[in-house]
């Protein structure tokens, strides 16, 4: 089963998020308006922790014949998710569009035992 983390509401210079509920899948959603994939890092560290972070510069300038005036802003974010044992960390998959991050994590299979009765004597 595959299960699909989209990190939600992270804001472009801030963090906040859903919590993660694993079962068939985990999910949370992540608005990153404005920011470019080259600017977000998504990593898995000590084996089962998915790592979203990055930082974003931004410059906004306005001008006439009068005045010019630029104005700089500049943030960084991270969040933490810790990874359920069944996840496939060396298969994980991240793409940014339309402003939303969508980070896939699969999970292994998990095989149910083998279950036989046994016929009660007497």
């Amino acid at each position: 089963m595959e299960s699909e983390i989209r990190a939600a509401n992270l804001k472009a210079l801030g963090a906040g998020n859903e919590a993660l509920a694993w079962g068939d899948e985990a999910a949370t959603w992540a608005a990153l308006p404005g920011v470019k994939k080259e600017e977000v890092k998504v990593e898995v560290e000590d084996g089962n922790v998915l790592v979203v972070s990055g930082e974003r510069t931004k410059e906004k300038e306005d001008k006439n014949d009068k005045w010019h005036r630029v104005e700089r802003s500049s943030g960084k974010f991270v969040r933490r998710f810790r990874l359920p044992e069944d996840a496939k960390v060396e298969e994980v998959k991240a793409g940014l569009e339309n402003g939303v991050l969508t980070v896939t994590v699969p999970k292994a299979e998990v095989k149910k035992p083998e279950v036989k009765a046994i016929e009660i004597s007497g």
